[in-house]
């Protein structure tokens, strides 16, 4: 079996730790004072796709981003960890968009990369919370989705998802291709590979505009 996994994520300001300019006047996050790091439910996301990566012969995991073209750390951070590659959509055209533009802009790169089996997102970004992106790609994509899952296995022609709701655990099978986002309790994040980012170093991101 041979698996294509994308991994989306999102660079995010540091809202863990905010001082007295985390916040603009106009009521929003002041991105410019904040640290951007790599969203921690996202890696939770690159975390599994890599377990699988280990587990399943011939997988192969990319990342996919949108945002400016810093973004482009997280994807190298991505590389560092075990991934195959990485994209980046950056636009100012989509600058500044709501869940609905996002997850649209996003699923039309996703259909850019050809042939994709899984892909792999964490359950929210820090600095929105809203929960909405993942299952709106999956809508946009036309494939079967699931969210909040704490447990997930490769099985046969799709994988099988474990939720843990409020009061049950249910488990879901679901055919490729499909969707999937996950709690942050899934899987611990490696660390980078101070080997591999040596042989990488600084080389450049790919970075993909809309036109």
């Amino acid at each position: 079996m041979s698996l294509k996994i994308v991994v989306l994520a999102k660079q995010v300001p540091d809202t863990r730790n905010v001082g007295k300019d985390a916040m603009t006047e106009e009521g929003t996050v002041n991105r410019a004072a904040l640290p951007a790091i790599f969203n921690p439910e996202d890696l939770n996301a690159l975390e599994m796709a890599l377990h699988i990566k280990d587990t399943v012969p011939q997988t192969e995991v990319y990342v996919l981003t949108m945002g400016p073209v810093r973004a482009g750390e997280i994807v190298r951070q991505s590389l560092y960890r075990g991934a195959d590659g990485g994209f980046v959509i950056s636009d100012r055209k989509v600058a500044g968009s709501d869940t609905l533009a996002t997850s649209y802009t996003i699923s039309q790169g996703v259909k850019k990369l050809g042939k994709v089996d899984l892909v792999l997102a964490g359950r929210q970004a820090i600095d929105g919370d809203t929960a909405q992106v993942g299952p709106a790609i999956a809508e946009h994509l036309g494939i079967p989705h699931a969210a909040w899952v704490s447990k997930l296995e490769v099985e046969g022609d799709g994988v099988n998802a474990e939720q843990q709701l409020q009061d049950v655990i249910e488990t879901v099978h679901m055919p490729f291709p499909c969707l999937v986002t996950v709690e942050q309790d899934i899987h611990v994040p490696r660390l980078p590979s101070l080997k591999v980012a040596r042989e990488i170093g600084d080389k450049p991101v790919h970075i993909q505009g809309l036109d």
